[in-house]
């Protein structure tokens, strides 16, 4: 087996392959250019298209080229939901997303030497694309009777689709097809859930061009219910430090259920599996040490912000549980803590409010009564200091950066608010 086929297999990255053994074949014989398409639907990335990048990345540092195109042209079209209509962006907000995307995925490639990444914009061969020709030259390749048998056209056939959304899978097929007449690309990789756009593609270039091309998909990235990420998914985990911090993301990947922490280790990470066995193990022996998800953390944060940046992440979570100190995080760092909290913003006049009405109102304790307990009790604590008087009221000098207070209750219940004058 090619050994760039045989990484992407035991990471687990093929779902679906046109011909694995000509592929294979394909990859032996020489460099292969391969692309792959991230359309700008929201201002970033997230979590499921960095499996995507992780791809290229690979196959880069096997010695084959990588393209990444930034969809100018789709994004402003949209692939089909399951569900209902997409609502179109306008052209400015679209035009932008796109350089901020390109900007993200040019980070996760290298552009020097012989294999170096290209970046394109399907909107340089779509804008001056004229309806008939696209109709002549593309449309009349593609069966209807295909189309209509889409899944994802299937499901929507009775609730409606416009012919916008419908006709997405000419366009993205087209991107192939141009990629392979003016770069020579050879190969697609993407989701599972594109599968049926990919072999479009393919199946174009064998119609216009007589030539045989590969695809490769990789497995949806799911959670352990068997729920996926992506930007139509609750709690989604964006790339942009603006969306997602880097102390939640840091977070995100510490708290990965044990049942798919080897999977994300594999596939975001470059260990090697020994080392990744040897997580696995003593994760299985020591399940509270969380030493795979550590290790998780640490290497994808710093992929994706900045070894520094992980380094403020964990400094943060050390601090907020009360092992360094709270005062010293750096006022963005705070920030960011506080907002993943949940920490809702509290007005007050200009009397500051009590110790244990802020316990409550941050919600470590289900009421004031219960606040007063906890003090008592000697389980309270404010900015990691304990708490001793039931009656103790908030002074400027509590208030963090001017304005933010962390409360906790025992070892793990910690709140925060944000003091609005």
């Amino acid at each position: 087996m090619n050994a760039v086929i045989d990484e992407l297999t035991w990471r687990g990255f093929i779902a679906h392959s046109t011909d694995p053994d000509a592929l294979a074949s394909a990859l032996d014989a020489g460099r292969v250019s391969s692309y792959v398409g991230f359309d700008p639907t929201a201002p970033s990335i997230h979590m499921g298209n960095l499996v995507q990048l992780m791809l290229a990345r690979i196959l880069q540092s096997g010695g084959h080229r990588p393209y990444l195109l930034v969809g100018g042209s789709t994004g402003l079209i949209g692939d089909p939901k399951q569900s209902s209509e997409r609502n179109l962006n306008p052209k400015d907000v679209v035009h932008e997303w796109v350089e901020r995307i390109r900007a993200q995925v040019s980070k996760f490639v290298d552009f020097d030497g012989p294999d170096g990444a290209v970046v394109v914009n399907n909107y340089d061969w779509t804008s001056e694309l004229s309806t008939l020709d696209f109709l002549r030259d593309i449309g009349k390749h593609f069966s209807v009777n295909r189309m209509l048998d889409r899944e994802v056209v299937k499901a929507r056939l009775e609730s409606g689709i416009s012919y916008t959304e419908f006709s997405y899978v000419l366009l993205q097929s087209l991107d192939y097809l141009e990629l392979y007449r003016r770069h020579g690309v050879t190969l697609q990789t993407g989701g599972s859930d594109q599968w049926g756009n990919i072999t479009a593609g393919v199946d174009l270039i064998r119609r216009a061009e007589g030539a045989r091309v590969h695809a490769l998909a990789t497995p949806l990235l799911t959670k352990a219910d068997g729920t996926k990420f992506g930007k139509t998914e609750t709690g989604t985990v964006w790339l942009d430090p603006a969306m997602t911090s880097p102390y939640a993301f840091h977070q995100f990947f510490l708290n990965a259920e044990d049942a798919k922490v080897v999977e994300y280790l594999k596939i975001f990470t470059r260990r090697g599996a020994e080392e990744i066995g040897d997580l696995a193990r003593r994760t299985e022996e020591a399940p509270h040490l969380r030493a795979a998800q550590r290790a998780l953390a640490d290497d994808i944060t710093d992929l994706v912000h900045s070894p520094e940046e992980r380094r403020a992440a964990t400094a943060a979570a050390a601090a907020i549980f009360g092992r360094e100190d709270l005062a010293s995080l750096p006022e963005p760092t705070l920030r960011s803590v506080v907002a993943e909290l949940g920490a809702p913003p509290l007005r007050v006049g200009t009397e500051l409010p009590t110790v244990v009405d802020i316990l409550a109102a941050a919600g470590v304790v289900p009421s004031k009564s219960a606040g007063r307990r906890a003090i008592d009790e000697g389980g309270a604590y404010l900015n990691n200091a304990k708490v001793t008087d039931p009656d103790a009221r908030l002074t400027d000098a509590d208030l963090l950066h001017g304005r933010y207070v962390v409360v906790r209750r025992g070892r793990k219940t910690v709140g925060a608010l944000a003091v609005e004058r």
